[in-house]
C-alpha cells in the first residue's frame, strides 16, 4: 500500500524577515532597559560621591603578633589605610596574647590621618624557685607568698622583686615580664647570713642563749646569724657567763671550752637603824637595805656601822648560788643635850618628831639630828646637833616673833643698780617715832604753811645717804644738762642733778625699780604720773614726813637747823649762800665761807646724825607730797603720803642759794612742779 502523499506546504513571502533584522521588542522590555540604565549611572554617581567625599585613616596597631582590625561603617581597606566618610567610627583591634582594644575615632575632612594604637600584651605567668624553700617572695612592694611559686599572675613590663628569709641575706633582682600568657621560670639562691659557731664548757650541758633565746646545750656547734650578738651559758649553781661575739656571714668561730664559775651568794641585809654603810672584806658596797653578792665558799669579813652607833662585824660564808637575809640592830652611843628654849610654850622637834615643850635634857644617838623649834606667830627656828658620848652639850634656841624675824632679815643698807647707797631706817623703834611736823608761831622766820600737826612713822624705809648726782640721772637720760650759773657749772658728775622736774624725778624712780625688777610705785599713764602704789617697794621720793625725820632727828631730839638751834652757823657746815655766791644770789650769810659758789659734790659737807649727806643745804629736794596746807587739827597721820596727785608738790631744805634764817630752817616748806636749778632729790623706798 502506498503512503499517502501529502501537500506540499506554501510558503508566503511576507511569512520571511529579511536576514540580520530582529523583531522589534516590546514596551516591557524596553522599560526595563531604562531602569537597569539608571541603577548604573546612580551606582557610578555614588561611587564618585565616596571616591570624591571618602578621606584616609592610617590605623596603626603595635603589637608583637599580627593584628585583626575591623572598624566601623562603609570602610573601604588598602593595607594599613582605610577610605572613611567624616564621621564617628568605631575601631576594633585584636592579636593573640593581648587584650582585644576597642576605641572611637573622629575622621574629620583632613586628608591622610592617622589613627596608632597600643594592645596591652596579657599577664605572664610566672614560676618562681629559691634555695632554700620558702622564701618570702615580694613583688614591687607587695607580697606574692613564699616559693615555690607557680602560675603567679603578672602584668607585662619591668618589676623589682625582693626575697626575704630567715638566716639568709635578703636579695633585690629586677626582672622583665614578657606577658602575653607566656610562661617564665626564675630561680634564686640566697646566700647564707650565719656562720658556725662552736663552744664547749666545764661543766657540760650548759644552756647556750643568743641574744636572751634558747639555742641548744653545750658542747654545741650554733648557726648564729651575723651581727653583733650576745652569747650567755647559764647552768645551775654556776654564774652566767656573758659573751658579746661578732658574727660574720660564713666565717666559722670556735670558742673552745669555757669553765663556768660558782654562782655568788646573795645575802639580804637590812639594819636598825636604816641606812647604815656595809663593807666586805674593807670594800664599802652601800647602805642598807642592801643586797650584796658574796663569793662562795670562803670567808668574808662584814662589817655594819652608823655614826652614832657601835660597829658590827663578823666572818661571813656562803655556799655557791645560795640565798639568805640578816637584820643587824646597831647599839647606840648616846650623847646628852640640854635644850634650852624660849618662849618656854615652844614646840621641841628631834628629826621631825616633837619631844615635848621648852627646856629640856635629851639623851640622843651620837649622830647630826635636826633640830625645829615650832611656835605659832614665831618664826621657826632650825638647828643641827650632834651629840658626843661623856660630854653634855647645850643648846640655846630663842624665837623671834613673825615681825623681828623680817626685820632681822631685811639688810641695814642696799645699794642700787647705779650704785647709791640707802640706809635702812626703822621710826617706830626712835624716840621720835611720833613728832609735830611744821614750826611755833613764835618761832623766827616761819611760814604760814608751816603748820603744826602729829606725824607717826611706823614703815620701815630706806633712804640714799646722798642727793641724785648728775653721772647718775645721765644713766637714765643721757642728754640731761644741769646747766651754770655765770661760769659757774652745775653739771659735773658729782654735782647733784638740778633742773629735774618733779615728774622727771619720779619717772628715774620708776625706771631704777623696773631696772632691778621691782614693781614700780609710781603709776603711769602715758608717760605721765598719776597716782601711786603705797604696797610696792619701788623707789620713790621719800615722804614730807620722812624727810622732816630723817633731818631733824638727834637722839631723843629735833633739831631747829641742820647743825643745831643757834643762827647763823659760827663754822661752815653746809654748803649756802655765802660770801662768794653774793654776786649771783644778792643775799648772802655775812662773814660765811663755805668754799663754794653753786652747788657742791654730794659728800663735800659730812653727814648728819643718822648717816646722811646735805640734808637741808647744797640743793633744795623734791618729797613724793602734793602741796597743801596741813589743817592742825585731828590725830595724829600714820606714814602719810599726801594726795595721789598734785598741781604742786612740797619741796625741803635749803641750799646753795639759801641765807635768810626762814629758809635755813629745817621746818621751811616751798613747793613747785617744774625744775630749778637750787633743786634736786634723793631716794627713798619701803623696806617691806
Amino acid at each position: 500500500m502506498e503512503p499517502a502523499r501529502s501537500e506540499p506546504t506554501r510558503i508566503e513571502p511576507s511569512a520571511f524577515e529579511p536576514l540580520g533584522s530582529a523583531p522589534p521588542p516590546r514596551r516591557s522590555e524596553r522599560r526595563g532597559l531604562r531602569w537597569a540604565l539608571g541603577a548604573a549611572v546612580l551606582c557610578a554617581v555614588a561611587l564618585l560621591w565616596f571616591l570624591f567625599s571618602a578621606r584616609s585613616l592610617e590605623v596603626q596597631v603595635t603589637a608583637q603578633a599580627e593584628v585583626d582590625i575591623s572598624v566601623s561603617g562603609l570602610a573601604v581597606p588598602f593595607g594599613s589605610r582605610y577610605l572613611l566618610l567624616p564621621g564617628e567610627h568605631r575601631v576594633s583591634a585584636s592579636a593573640p596574647g593581648y587584650e582585644p582594644l576597642q576605641t572611637s575615632v573622629t575622621v574629620t575632612d583632613e586628608q591622610n590621618q592617622r589613627l596608632a594604637l597600643a594592645l596591652a600584651p596579657l599577664p605572664g605567668r610566672l614560676d618562681i624557685r629559691t634555695t632554700p624553700a620558702e622564701v618570702q617572695v615580694t613583688l614591687d612592694g607587695e607580697v606574692l607568698g613564699r616559693t615555690p611559686l607557680q602560675g603567679v599572675s603578672v602584668s607585662a613590663g619591668s618589676h623589682r622583686l625582693e626575697l626575704s628569709a630567715e638566716r639568709y641575706r635578703g636579695a633585690e633582682q629586677d626582672i622583665e615580664v614578657t606577658g602575653r600568657g607566656l610562661a617564665q621560670q626564675f630561680e634564686f639562691a640566697l646566700e647564707p647570713a650565719w656562720a658556725d659557731i662552736a663552744l664547749a664548757s666545764t661543766p657540760a650541758g650548759a644552756q647556750v642563749l643568743v641574744d636572751g633565746e634558747p639555742a641548744g646545750t653545750t658542747p654545741a656547734t650554733l648557726q648564729v646569724v651575723e651581727g653583733e650578738r650576745q652569747l650567755i651559758l647559764r647552768s645551775p649553781g654556776y654564774a652566767d657567763w656573758v659573751h658579746q661575739l661578732e658574727v660574720i656571714a660564713g666565717q666559722a668561730q670556735d670558742l673552745g671550752s669555757i669553765e663556768l664559775q660558782p654562782a655568788v651568794g646573795l645575802l639580804q641585809l637590812t639594819s636598825t637603824p636604816a641606812g647604815a654603810n656595809v663593807t666586805l672584806d674593807g670594800e664599802f658596797l652601800g647602805q642598807t637595805p642592801l643586797e650584796v653578792e658574796v663569793t662562795p665558799e670562803r670567808d668574808h669579813q662584814l662589817a655594819v656601822f652608823k655614826p652614832g652607833y657601835r660597829r658590827h662585824s663578823e666572818t661571813l660564808r656562803m655556799p655557791a648560788a645560795s640565798r639568805d637575809s640578816r637584820e643587824i640592830a646597831l647599839r647606840a652611843q648616846l650623847g646628852e643635850v640640854a635644850f634650852v628654849i624660849a618662849p618656854a610654850e615652844a614646840e621641841l622637834r628631834i628629826d621631825g618628831r616633837t619631844v615635848g615643850r621648852g627646856s629640856q635634857v635629851l639623851s640622843l644617838p651620837a649622830v647630826a639630828h635636826r633640830v625645829e623649834v615650832v611656835l605659832p606667830g614665831y618664826n621657826t627656828q632650825r638647828q643641827q646637833v650632834t651629840p658626843r658620848p661623856g660630854l653634855q652639850q647645850k643648846l640655846e634656841i630663842t624665837l623671834r616673833t613673825d615681825a623681828e624675824a623680817r626685820a632681822a632679815r631685811t639688810p641695814s643698807k642696799v645699794t642700787s643698780a647705779l650704785g647709791q647707797s640707802l640706809l635702812l631706817f626703822r621710826p617706830a623703834d626712835s624716840p621720835t617715832a611720833d613728832f609735830t611736823m611744821g614750826a611755833s608761831r613764835r618761832e623766827p622766820g616761819r611760814r604760814a604753811n608751816e603748820v603744826l600737826h602729829p606725824v607717826s612713822l611706823r614703815r620701815a624705809f630706806y633712804l640714799q645717804t646722798t642727793e641724785v648726782t648728775n653721772a647718775q640721772f645721765r644713766q637714765y637720760r643721757k642728754e640731761h644738762n644741769s646747766g651754770q650759773i655765770e661760769g659757774n657749772s652745775l653739771n659735773r658728775d658729782q654735782q647733784p642733778a638740778v633742773q629735774v622736774s618733779w615728774q622727771q624725778a619720779a619717772s628715774f624712780c620708776n625706771w631704777l625699780s623696773r631696772r632691778e625688777g621691782l614693781a614700780p610705785f609710781y603709776i603711769e599713764t602715758r608717760g605721765v604720773i598719776t597716782g601711786f602704789d603705797a604696797r610696792s617697794t619701788g623707789y620713790r621720793l621719800p615722804s614730807e614726813a620722812e624727810w622732816a625725820w630723817a633731818a631733824r632727828s638727834k637722839g631723843a631730839d629735833l633739831l631747829r637747823f641742820p647743825w643745831g638751834d643757834v643762827f647763823p652757823p659760827k663754822e661752815p657746815v653746809g654748803n649756802y649762800a655765802d660770801n662768794s655766791s653774793a654776786y649771783i644770789t644778792g643775799r648772802f650769810l655775812a662773814g660765811y665761807e663755805d668754799g663754794h659758789v653753786v652747788s657742791a659734790p654730794v659728800t663735800a659737807f659730812g653727814a648728819n646724825a643718822l648717816g646722811l649727806y646735805d640734808m637741808g643745804h647744797n640743793v633744795a629736794e623734791w618729797t613724793n607730797d602734793a602741796y597743801s596746807i596741813p589743817s592742825g587739827t585731828g590725830e595724829a597721820e600714820t606714814d602719810p603720803l599726801g594726795a595721789q596727785s598734785g598741781d604742786n608738790y612740797v619741796i625741803r631744805g635749803a641750799g646753795w642759794s639759801h641765807s635768810r634764817i626762814g629758809e635755813l630752817r629745817l621746818s621751811y616748806r616751798d613747793y613747785g612742779q617744774a625744775g630749778r636749778d637750787d633743786v634736786g632729790f634723793r631716794l627713798a623706798r619701803y623696806a617691806e
